[in-house]
């Protein structure tokens, strides 16, 4: 379609499409580490074996009552069984009485 003598007129379409999932508020963050329960999630990329080994150390030393639920208790959570592991966190967490989770390494 033309507007004038060189002008020409193109109709074009946004490329995004509209949102899918809406924003959800995060999760209260805790006021102490102390007296919590923290699960170790690994992807068992990189060296997470000594990043949470150091994190274990560094996090107790700051607060003497935090306890870990280490990450050989989950399971590799990008492998084949990924979708069974990631699935069954929920209901984990909730048995072992899980307050907060630190997940690595990823890449």
């Amino acid at each position: 379609m033309k507007n004038s003598k060189n002008e020409q007129y193109f109709e074009a379409l946004w490329p995004r499409s509209p949102r899918q999932m809406q924003v959800k508020p995060l999760a209260r963050r805790l006021d102490t580490l102390n007296g919590k329960t923290v699960a170790q999630l690994w992807d068992f990329q990189y060296r997470g074996d000594e990043v949470f080994l150091l994190l274990e150390e560094s996090l107790k030393a700051r607060f003497p009552d935090i306890r870990f639920v280490n990450w050989r208790e989950f399971g590799n959570t990008r492998s084949a069984q990924e979708r069974e592991i990631v699935a069954s966190l929920p209901r984990r967490f909730k048995d072992l009485g899980v307050d907060a989770v630190i997940s690595g390494m990823g890449c």
